[in-house]
């Protein structure tokens, strides 16, 4: 992932109408909406197991916004739904190698944000009337509160998946050049150090396996890494090859990209059910 900002494919009068947001964005639109056509086609009474799952899934999603919102607020479900799936595969989508991550553009949380502001303000407009709700205004804090609203509910979405990207950045820049140092010393020392490292590489994993520890299989898994590496350098097969972005980076990917996206998606859908909830209270309290 790029630690710039996203490029921009088309200007018109200095605005951007086409970045590299726009085409993931519109990606992630396109594959939630095929997704949707060929799982909800040719539904049977006697369900298969992809139909189950399916019907398993919405099922939770309705159960989650009902304990959440309520069980009269249940029509929010396919909107949440697809604030949920939009949010999550638009941080997915970066790990293709093609697209870049749509949250890690904060103009689609902020948009995010702002849909949730709109609709609590309608809600709460329907509900109450407009006269009640611009008295509640009065009051500065209301003010303070509808404006860090939406500001914390963006930044917190953007923050922690552009930061993932930026430090999962560092990381490949930083094993890039470790990488060159350690497998550039045992090649500029010939085939004798390379025999060494084999032997210390064969040793480790060695003593991991019978002894069933962890540690020693790692580090002989590195020292075999840099010995094939060296080898293929010294016979002329390939210049540069930079063994250790190979595994390490998928590790952190596995927490930045898919643990952190999912929980991102989760807390911003859980706040939106939150915030729209309160706004649209069960009929026998709205007169209260």
């Amino acid at each position: 992932m790029e630690v710039n900002g996203p490029k921009i494919y088309l200007q018109i009068n200095g605005m951007n109408i086409i970045t590299q947001t726009t085409v993931a964005s519109f990606a992630v639109m396109i594959l939630l909406c095929t997704a949707g056509y060929f799982l909800g086609r040719n539904l049977k009474k006697r369900p298969g197991r992809m139909q189950v799952l399916t019907e398993k899934g919405v099922s939770m999603l309705y159960g989650l916004v009902e304990d959440t919102m309520g069980k009269h607020n249940a029509y929010w479900t396919p909107y949440i739904g697809a604030l949920f799936l939009s949010s999550i595969g638009g941080s997915l989508i970066g790990m293709t190698g093609i697209f870049r991550s749509a949250t890690s553009d904060v103009s689609t949380t902020i948009t995010w944000a702002l849909m949730t502001s709109f609709l609590v303000w309608g809600c709460t407009i329907k509900n109450s009337g407009l006269k009640n709700f611009l008295k509640g205004y009065i009051n500065p804090l209301n003010i303070v509160s509808d404006i860090a609203q939406p500001v914390s509910m963006a930044f917190r979405h953007f923050g922690n998946i552009m930061g993932g990207g930026v430090l999962t950045s560092i990381l490949y820049t930083g094993l890039a050049g470790l990488s060159s140092l350690v497998v550039g010393a045992v090649r500029s020392n010939g085939w004798a150090v390379t025999g060494v490292t084999a032997l210390v590489g064969a040793a480790l994993l060695f003593l991991g396996f019978k002894k069933r520890k962890l540690a020693p299989k790692i580090f002989g898994a590195v020292f075999a890494a840099v010995t094939v590496a060296a080898a293929l350098e010294l016979l002329g097969i390939f210049r540069e090859i930079p063994i250790l972005e190979v595994g390490i980076p998928a590790v952190l990917s596995l927490y930045f990209d898919i643990f952190s996206g999912g929980i991102q998606a989760l807390v911003f859908s859980l706040l939106t059910m939150v915030y729209v909830g309160m706004a649209c209270p069960p009929r026998e309290e709205k007169g209260k």
